[in-house]
């Protein structure tokens, strides 16, 4: 399963360099195949480890590579939203989320994320959850639905004609693979708009942001991590997508100048106290050489925060 699992972590020695002297509780909350995990166990030889997943495999990965530290780890499988429940309130000294999907996901045709691959149209990051999968969606959501799905979570400006082409073809019959699904979203995109990007990444990432209600999941994180951070520990989240990290951005604005009392004002009235600092006033990208090494680093932002006050 470790082997299997295998996923070059993005952004790694931004990672590392992030993390605050004597951190004594680390958390990885999208484990993957734990290699930010096993940086930071080996960074910080005093610190114990807390890692979830909302995917069964990549927990049952991960505690296969981290075997060796057993003694310093808790694995859990977890959704974003379930996290607070297993952590110590003002006790994490450092919180990481790397937002993107780890490549055996979409390597992996039977998890139906890929458009490359054939095989069951799923996108489930938990298939045993019960969750509906894409499969549903995409056969029984109406046109209207598809449309703002698309458009919200894709910027897909063809998504009008995707929808209409996708609810022609259920019509006729189910649609129940990734390869029928990109068939019909590649002859709904004009042919001109083929050459940079495959014509269907667009919807296939719409798609799984619905199915798995990643930015709910994203919100629920964001509304606890202060409460879990410790005096001095630090939140770092990676996004790949602009909606993922301009929620991110404007979290951590908050958190940092959280005042709204009006601007002729001539001082704060309010009572709000900021929570913390941002870290990052740009967001950390990849240096051309990760680029070249890992191409799905590309679009990678890191974003961190550190809590300056008591909870």
């Amino acid at each position: 399963m470790g082997e299997s699992f295998r996923h070059q972590p993005v952004l790694l020695e931004a990672v590392r360099g992030l993390v605050p002297a004597g951190a004594r509780l680390l958390a990885d909350v999208t484990l993957g195949g734990a290699g930010h995990a096993l940086a930071l166990l080996e960074d910080h030889p005093q610190a114990e480890l807390f890692g979830s997943d909302r995917d069964p495999a990549a927990v049952a990965a991960a505690a296969e590579r981290l075997a060796p530290f057993r003694a310093r780890i808790l694995l859990k499988h977890l959704r974003f939203s379930q996290v607070g429940g297993h952590l110590p309130a003002g006790g994490v000294d450092f919180l990481l989320a790397d937002l993107g999907l780890s490549s055996p996901q979409v390597d992996e045709a039977g998890r139906g994320f890929s458009f490359t691959r054939d095989g069951p149209l799923d996108m489930r990051m938990d298939p045993t959850g019960g969750a509906p999968s894409a499969l549903e969606l995409v056969n029984r959501a109406k046109p209207e639905r598809l449309r703002e799905i698309l458009q919200t979570y894709g910027e897909e400006r063809f998504a009008a004609r995707i929808a209409r082409a996708i609810a022609e073809q259920r019509q006729r019959a189910p649609i129940a693979t990734t390869g029928a699904l990109a068939a019909i979203v590649s002859a709904a995109v004009p042919r001109k708009f083929h050459r940079h990007l495959h014509p269907a990444t667009r919807t296939f990432q719409a798609l799984r942001m619905e199915v798995n209600d990643e930015l709910g999941e994203l919100e629920a994180l964001l509304a606890m991590a202060p409460d879990l951070l410790a005096p001095g520990g630090r939140l770092a989240i990676i996004s790949f997508h602009s909606l993922e990290d301009r929620l991110v951005k404007t979290r951590f604005r908050t958190w940092a100048d959280p005042c709204v009392c009006p601007p002729r004002m001539p001082a704060c009235v309010c009572g709000r106290t900021p929570l913390g600092r941002i870290l990052t006033r740009k967001p950390l990208t990849a240096s051309a050489a990760e680029q070249a090494r890992n191409p799905r680093s590309r679009s990678a932002k890191l974003r961190a925060f550190e809590r300056t006050a008591a909870p």
